[in-house]
């Protein structure tokens, strides 16, 4: 059996040792789409966290800033639900038709 990670397009995503250490464990790497990082779910939790932790904020340390980072965290965790039906009725889940164009 085939484990399918998907992966943004950062660079070290794309690293001969890492290709290599996937294609001996029988995993294939997914790529999303340039531009895309609406289609990665992570990035909508980390955009929540930049703005109720760090947006607008002057924290006088690291440790003042790692105290807000983990409050949201725990507070996010508690409130947490699984993300199910997306993209339900998204145009990105039906077949559209281009017809070809004669040159």
């Amino acid at each position: 059996e085939k484990l399918y990670l998907v992966c943004d397009n950062f660079s070290p995503h794309r690293h001969p040792a890492v290709r290599a250490w996937v294609s001996s464990n029988d995993i294939e790497l997914v790529f999303l789409p340039t531009y895309g990082s609406w289609l990665n779910w992570i990035e909508s939790e980390f955009t929540a966290l930049r703005y109720f932790t760090l947006d607008g904020t002057d924290h006088r340390s690291h440790a003042e800033q790692n105290a807000a980072i983990r409050a949201y965290l725990r507070w996010r965790n508690a409130r947490a639900q699984p993300k199910t039906g997306f993209a339900r009725d998204s145009p990105i889940r039906t077949w559209t038709h281009y017809p070809t164009k004669v040159a």
